[in-house]
């Protein structure tokens, strides 16, 4: 069972995440470099729902031509998708075996091994747009989260774009658990593969489950959870939509809009968000800097 927070004693030093750095780094990475995990991201190309769609194209003609960061990079899914954008293009990622699947797929391209936690290889100021797709910020407790946006927002030009995706904290992924679903099929060739591929996937998901409930840590704003993809083999974070918003404000952002995952379409703060798996949020830094 996860650890329940009041309201009253979220923000105080003792309510704090328990979860650090070292423990969300182990794992995700772990699982992240595994070969399977790999070829899964080779595999992958487009988009991973209408909401991303929807905020690449809100964004593009404005940082055409223009130079961009891509954040948690993975095997090159989105590579193809910004490099349309712009031929300026940088693309990271803190798992060297992505970066190795990513440079083989896409050899012309700049690709670099970094945590975005650390973006002191690029300079203020630098990229028109940065992008962090795939809820790949979750992957990181609190206090990197924060350090993750201080450094997006450091190395973006005033004006410059950011468009980040997150899990909703109250949507229909929070709190997975594992269950047994064979989809049936009268092609015994088919059920057979079905059945084999369940079979399969019972005992890393089982015990990646047992393994890591222990982990679990659920505030009214944000949880950390491990979460059923990769056969319950992560442990991220989800956030509420108002909770991001106050995240990506603290950091020095202006959130210009915000879509669903399900049909692309713009949420607001009275939108019923139980439906929706993750939220992309299009922020703006500012064009010039505020005065304290």
């Amino acid at each position: 069972m996860a650890n329940s927070v009041s309201s009253e004693s979220k923000h105080h030093p003792a309510a704090r995440a328990q979860v650090g750095p070292r423990d969300l780094d182990a794992i995700n990475r772990g699982t992240w470099k595994l070969p399977a995990t790999v070829r899964q991201f080779e595999r992958l190309e487009g988009w991973t729902d209408p909401g991303e769609q929807a905020a690449v194209a809100y964004v593009a003609a404005e940082v055409g031509s223009r130079p961009i960061l891509d954040i948690g990079v993975g095997a090159g899914r989105t590579t193809t998708i910004l490099q349309a954008i712009s031929r300026d293009y940088i693309g990271i990622d803190y798992t060297k075996e992505m970066v190795d699947a990513c440079r083989a797929r896409h050899p012309d391209a700049r690709i670099e091994h970094m945590d975005a936690r650390d973006l002191s290889a690029f300079a203020d100021n630098q990229f028109a747009l940065v992008v962090f797709s795939f809820n790949g910020i979750d992957a990181v407790d609190l206090d990197v989260r924060h350090k993750v946006l201080r450094e997006v927002h450091r190395v973006l030009q005033p004006d410059g774009l950011f468009i980040v995706s997150a899990h909703n904290r109250d949507g229909p992924g929070f709190g997975e658990q594992p269950h047994l679903h064979l989809a049936f099929s009268w092609n015994p060739l088919k059920l057979g593969w079905r059945t084999w591929r369940l079979a399969r996937s019972l005992v890393p998901t089982f015990r990646n489950f047992r393994r890591y409930r222990g982990l679990n840590e659920a505030h009214d704003d944000w949880a950390i959870m491990n979460a059923g993809a990769h056969d319950f083999g992560i442990v991220i974070m989800y956030t509420t939509l108002a909770e991001q918003r106050r995240q990506l404000q603290d950091a020095g952002f202006k959130t210009e809009l915000v879509l669903d995952n399900v049909n692309g379409q713009p949420v607001t703060d009275d939108t019923d968000t139980r439906a929706i798996w993750w939220f992309h949020f299009v922020a703006r830094k500012a064009a010039v800097a505020e005065t304290p």
